[in-house]
């Protein structure tokens, strides 16, 4: 319900869009004590082969349409993380993934002390289901006053994380950060990746300059760092022309990879 006209232009433009909300998100959690529930990495990746294998046919009698992936934020990370360690035999049917400002790391100004994450990651080995509300400051979200209120008013965006959850996403962060966990050039339908990160040069909660880095260290040939200057964190909530713009990028960039895949010479 926080996308606007985003899923709307991209199926203007004949793309389908098929969305969850994640464990312990949104429309997933139905008492206070789910709030953040994500639960570790593994928990987070399997949700998404679930989804996907929802969503992908599994029949081979017919030609299936092209099949992306995008996240946003923390979501942002995690496609990223799949596209790396996800299901191998549904990473082979991803034509190819988007991120939009992905959490490869938190803006300077918001990154935790490492002796807090530390603390939190040896907490959350012992109450790994202790809830901690984590307040995400309006202002950074938007340059748009409207999402800016609308965030703080919607009930569905309860600020509010696991112990676990919290880890997890940290360690998601900084394992792309660090070049742990990595993308490889042959990650994707017909034997190659194909990436696309946006990122906003003012997105004052996730760190720019970390998303440019992680792209421009990739050895994947079909890749782009799409920057937006002086966007904030939500780029398809930006005001005026500025989140049909966004929502056009991403409508071209998928529809330029939707097309029939140009058989490779077998050895």
């Amino acid at each position: 319900n926080a996308y606007g006209i985003f899923f709307p232009t991209l199926a203007s433009h004949g793309i389908e869009v098929l969305s969850f909300d994640q464990r312990g998100w949104g429309r997933s959690v139905h008492t206070p004590a789910q709030r953040g529930l994500s639960g570790p990495t593994s928990r987070v990746l399997a949700d998404i082969t679930s989804f996907l294998r929802s969503v992908a046919p599994t029949s081979t009698s017919a030609p299936a349409a092209p099949l992306f992936l995008m996240g946003h934020s923390m979501g942002g990370a995690e496609v990223l993380t799949y596209a790396a360690q996800g299901a191998p035999e549904l990473r082979a049917r991803l034509r190819g993934v988007l991120a939009e400002s992905p959490f490869v790391a938190l803006h300077p100004a918001t990154r935790p002390f490492r002796a807090t994450v530390l603390a939190g990651r040896l907490v959350g080995k012992l109450l790994p289901h202790a809830q901690l509300v984590q307040r995400l400051e309006p202002a950074l979200l938007s340059r748009d006053v409207a999402v800016q209120r609308a965030f703080v008013d919607d009930p569905l965006c309860h600020d509010t994380g696991t112990l676990e959850g919290l880890a997890g996403m940290l360690q998601r962060g900084e394992d792309l950060e660090r070049g742990r966990v990595r993308v490889r050039g042959d990650a994707g339908e017909g034997g190659e990746a194909r990436l696309w990160i946006a990122h906003g040069t003012a997105d004052g909660v996730c760190s720019f300059e970390a998303s440019r880095a992680f792209c421009a260290g990739l050895e994947v040939a079909d890749k782009e760092f799409k920057a937006y200057d002086g966007w904030f964190h939500k780029l398809h909530a930006e005001p005026g022309e500025d989140k049909v713009t966004f929502a056009t990028d991403v409508a071209a960039w998928v529809l330029a990879r939707s097309g029939p895949l140009e058989s490779k010479p077998k050895l």
